[in-house]
């Protein structure tokens, strides 16, 4: 199976009365050749970014190493005051994400909607 690369677009959007959301949207792969992708992306955010959408939508494939780089971008926002809130992750990753611990920093939820709700909750 040929590794599809990682593309992350960053989008703000708006969220309920409060000012806009950073999107961090992944597509393709997140695996240990996505380092770059994943942690360079978050690392190049303006420092006055509070709150983070993660969308997974658009991913087709994640393995442990590719976890372990969004567990690394999770604790680093958490360093530094961030609230993130994930969603479009598969049932099974769902699933994944909340076995390793990942909801000890993030919440999941089905879409962007319920997502950005969230942080208004």
């Amino acid at each position: 199976m040929q590794e599809k690369s990682t593309q992350v677009r960053l989008d703000e959007v708006p969220c309920g009365t409060g000012a806009a959301i950073t999107v961090l949207r992944f597509a393709g792969d997140i695996t240990s050749a996505s380092q770059a992708a994943v942690l360079g992306t978050y690392q190049a955010l303006p420092e006055d970014v509070h709150r983070i959408l993660l969308d997974f939508s658009k991913v087709e494939y994640l393995n442990s190493s590719g976890i372990a780089l969004v567990i690394q971008l999770m604790i680093a926002a958490s360093k530094h005051g961030q609230t993130i809130k994930t969603f479009g992750l598969s049932p099974h990753f769902q699933k994944v994400f909340t076995m390793v611990g990942i909801t000890k920093y993030t919440s999941l939820h089905p879409d962007e909607q319920a997502a950005c709700a969230a942080f208004t909750a």
